[in-house]
């Protein structure tokens, strides 16, 4: 006699698992092929019947060690003998879920309720193969039928642990992956932003490949007369190509959309005839598993089915892909229209908030296969200002200027232990030319120096490499400080560059969290458009008005105007702290345009700008904005922008009026100090009457 030993310990389980439909009719069956026969350490065993498909194991109830196994599960573990317990083949959630379907199978027992619907309870678990890369999903179920369970004290209360359990108990399976991916794969493609969100991308990437045997997968969009292929395995890094829906007619993305069913493309290699599909060639691809997707597209009272795009596997092996894949990839078709269709909702990625609704309200009409619509907003008030790095230009050349230098100097330091070695005349002229190079850089720095510099010592000194490390210890010594000093990816000397380059990160970084901090408090006071961006220094963008948020009023304005002015002071005394940090002479300026007059804005999708302006008397307003940070005063030909100051370049007295009250506030709380200077700005190419304040900015009290 014995009994279960766990069963105690199964019992508080609050789990509950629905009933699945196991496919194990033959279960009886596989319960029959089993006999007695004697094992090796003389208790019982069983020896089963063979099964390609089918997975039992006998075990022993009151230990859950495996006693004997068939030939399909003694594979699958990779073990010509299995004899272990149950658990350890599973991990701990795996475990227990395995622990709650053997205690529902004796509660069954117990109570005599054996209803074909609760014989045939399962679970899904996962388990490590070393046939496999990746676990394998095992449908499970116990038989039951041939244990003994008798109550040890009649009269005790409904518990397990009153209960002996002695006799045979049977582990039968299944291997379920490629359904149990399938299922795990449609879950995750109908979740929300399944394409579009980086991390949720890989995961369906990951899992398409793993189950088709790919190598990879590529995505491609129909919009209007276009087709955008998107190819890849990382989001962030995906291939992006952009083509003419004519110019794929001969493709077989053209024929498997035109037969509008899963298309298996065995060796591409044989059939390529569109420059998308070399350029696929090029790239390793061999063979194609394509799975057009469409949607119902309704308009003029009809209804007809429109092509939304296609997803493809791709596989650097030729004849990779079988008709069981063709029939997989068939399920997902649903699952992978409902991800398609949001996607294609979601193109305009990094949307800002207060406009998204704008763009996803399109998206939706769009989604349902209605044509497209402009995106406007109207009557919108611009504000733009710039905190710009005066002198980056010079300062970068500086920099050039000096790693050029530096690198020929090196380089003649070469030619140098060349000549000491031995008599050549070819490397004399090398060292005069060298010479003469140096003399130029120092002199002046032009603009191509840094591409024709670096061609000319590659060309003319750096091929000679090799055989001058033979030429004397000195020689060799200089050959490799050279590269030394070189080995990087650029593939030259880049110090004074990098710390350049690293300084306008620094600054740009900072301006950046200052602004956002800004803008944090900015968007309290109604929701409005704001883009900024980062070179040398920082542009910001604002658009703000009714077509945006219909609680737009002039008080928001104002509000937002003043809010702009004290951001962009907050940003030059952050101008201050980077110079105390920092061992720089880089200044910046700082510069607001005002302008009463709205403007109306647009999403053109030809271009990567989220906005552009509409009209021809919104022109203006660009043109100034392009060309006013090098404006200068008409009366004295000085910059209107000064190191440390706030210039204010406004057109109209009424414009004035408003932003000299903003001033006497900035004053107030001790943003600026006083004089104003102003003046007229010098007529730009198309714009003239311009007109600027300037004020200083006090450093943080």
């Amino acid at each position: 006699m014995c009994r279960a030993k766990s069963i105690s310990n199964l019992e508080n389980s609050q789990q509950t698992i629905s009933p699945k439909d196991t496919g194990n009719g033959n279960s009886s069956k596989a319960a029959a092929a089993i006999v007695a026969g004697p094992s090796r350490n003389g208790s019982a065993s069983w020896q089963f019947g063979r099964s390609k498909r089918l997975l039992m194991a006998a075990i022993s109830p009151d230990t859950f060690t495996i006693i004997s196994a068939n030939d399909a599960f003694c594979h699958l573990l990779g073990r010509s003998v299995v004899e272990c317990q149950l658990w350890d083949l599973f991990n701990e959630k795996d475990q227990s879920l395995c622990q709650q379907l053997y205690q529902r199978h004796i509660w069954h027992q117990v109570k005599k309720q054996q209803i074909a619907q609760d014989e045939e309870d399962s679970v899904i678990v996962s388990l490590s193969s070393p046939l496999y890369r990746e676990p394998r999903f095992l449908q499970l179920w116990f038989n039951c039928e041939d244990l003994k369970i008798t109550p040890i004290d009649p009269e005790s209360e409904l518990r397990l642990e009153n209960y002996r359990v002695e006799g045979k108990l049977l582990l039968e399976g299944i291997d379920v992956t490629a359904s149990e991916k399938i299922r795990q794969t449609i879950g995750q493609l109908i979740d929300r932003d399944a394409l579009v969100n980086p991390q949720k991308f890989q995961q369906i990437n990951k899992q398409l490949r793993s189950l088709f045997r790919a190598t990879n997968m590529l995505i491609i969009r129909a919009e209007s007369s276009k087709a955008q292929l998107s190819f890849g395995t990382d989001y962030h890094s995906l291939n992006r190509s952009v083509y003419n829906i004519e110019c794929l007619q001969t493709s077989h993305f053209f024929r498997a959309a035109k037969a509008a069913q899963v298309c298996n493309i065995p060796d591409l290699s044989q059939d390529c005839q569109t420059d998308c599909e070399r350029s696929l060639l090029d790239l390793g691809v061999r063979s194609l598993l394509l799975i057009p997707l469409d949607i119902l597209a309704v308009g003029q009272g009809s209804e007809s089915h429109q092509l939304l795009g296609l997803v493809g596997l791709t596989s650097d092996r030729p004849h990779n892909f079988t008709t069981f894949d063709c029939h997989r990839a068939a399920e997902l078709i649903p699952a992978l229209t409902c991800a398609l269709r949001q996607a294609s909702g979601q193109q305009f990625t990094h949307i800002h908030p207060a406009v998204a609704w704008r763009f996803l309200q399109e998206a939706e009409r769009r989604s349902w296969g209605l044509p497209p619509e402009p995106i406007v907003f109207t009557n919108v008030y611009p504000l733009y200002g710039i905190s710009d790095i005066r002198g980056s230009s010079q300062e970068r050349n500086r920099a050039i200027q000096a790693d050029l230098i530096a690198q020929f100097r090196l380089g003649l330091a070469v030619v140098e232990a060349v000549c000491q070695s031995q008599e050549s005349s070819l490397a004399e002229q090398l060292k005069l030319d060298l010479l003469n190079y140096i003399k130029s850089l120092e002199e002046k720095i032009t603009v191509d120096a840094e591409v024709t510099a670096i061609e000319y010592l590659r060309g003319h000194l750096e091929i000679y490499f090799d055989y001058f490390r033979t030429c004397s210890e000195a020689a060799r010594s200089a050959v490799d400080s050279y590269r030394e000093s070189c080995d990087n990816d650029r593939q030259c000397i880049y110090q004074a560059r990098s710390q350049y380059d690293r300084m306008i990160k620094a600054i740009d970084t900072q301006l950046q969290q200052t602004w956002e901090s800004w803008q944090e408090r900015m968007q309290k006071i109604i929701p409005h458009y704001c883009d900024i961006e980062l070179t040398d220094g920082m542009d910001h963008m604002i658009y703000a008005g009714q077509s945006i948020n219909s609680a737009f009023s002039k008080f928001h304005l104002h509000s937002l105007r003043y809010s702009q002015l004290r951001a962009v002071c907050d940003c030059a005394r952050t101008a201050f702290r980077i110079q105390g940090q920092y061992d720089t002479q880089l200044q910046l300026t700082h510069l607001v345009l005002v302008q009463n007059v709205t403007v109306d804005i647009f999403h053109d999708e030809k271009t990567e700008k989220i906005f552009d302006v509409q009209g021809t008397r919104d022109i203006r307003y660009e043109i100034i904005k392009k060309r006013i940070d090098k404006a200068v005063d008409a009366n004295t030909r000085d910059r209107i922008t000064q190191p440390g100051m706030l210039t204010i370049v406004y057109s109209t007295d009424e414009e004035w009026e408003e932003y000299q009250k903003y001033l006497h506030y900035l004053k107030r709380e001790k943003w600026i100090a006083t004089p104003i200077e102003s003046g007229p700005v010098e007529p730009l190419q198309g714009v003239e009457g311009l007109k600027f304040a300037r004020v200083r900015v006090l450093p943080e009290s």
